[in-house]
């Protein structure tokens, strides 16, 4: 019998998904909302709102709340894990590295992804970045918007990822 461990590190990403995706992190509501955004992907019917508290600029707390697939439910969830405690540019800086990844490109050097790398195999398959990208390109509406003094902000990302 071979060791084949990209098999085994192919089936632990599985899991690490499939957790995020049944016990989904980042659902409770926040005592405070300083920033939310709306993101939707009418090519799968994925749905998400993002909802920030921030103290200056630093995340405190983030939820999300919404229906998606596997893949986008696990994303949410592990950005919810990910970014309270990191500054709005930290944030965003995780956001893009992952978008870069999502893309064929290497995380930039320092850059720790944690459980996103999970979702590293998605970007072969065009469609389904979108659904890992959702919650992210949500969470940098999310942050324009409290930048911008409002609150709010919608996103869809059909139209968006393809600039991005």
């Amino acid at each position: 019998m071979v060791d084949r461990p990209d098999v085994a590190l192919d089936d632990l990403y599985r899991e690490v998904v499939m957790d995020h995706h049944r016990r989904p992190r980042g659902r409770a509501p926040l005592a405070r909302v300083d920033a939310t955004a709306h993101g939707f992907n009418p090519v799968c019917g994925d749905e998400v709102v993002i909802s920030l508290a921030l103290d200056g600029d630093r995340v405190t707390g983030a939820q999300v709340q919404g229906r998606g697939c596997a893949i986008c439910t696990a994303s949410g969830s592990m950005m919810a894990e990910m970014i309270p405690g990191h500054t709005a540019a930290e944030a965003e800086a995780t956001a893009a590295a992952f978008r870069a990844v999502m893309h064929g490109a290497p995380a930039p050097g320092g850059t720790d992804l944690g459980d996103l790398e999970a979702l590293e195999g998605v970007q072969k398959f065009a469609v389904r970045v979108k659904c890992a990208m959702l919650p992210w390109v949500t969470l940098t509406d999310a942050l324009k918007a409290w930048r911008d003094g409002g609150n709010e902000a919608t996103s869809t990302t059909e139209a968006q990822e393809a600039e991005r």
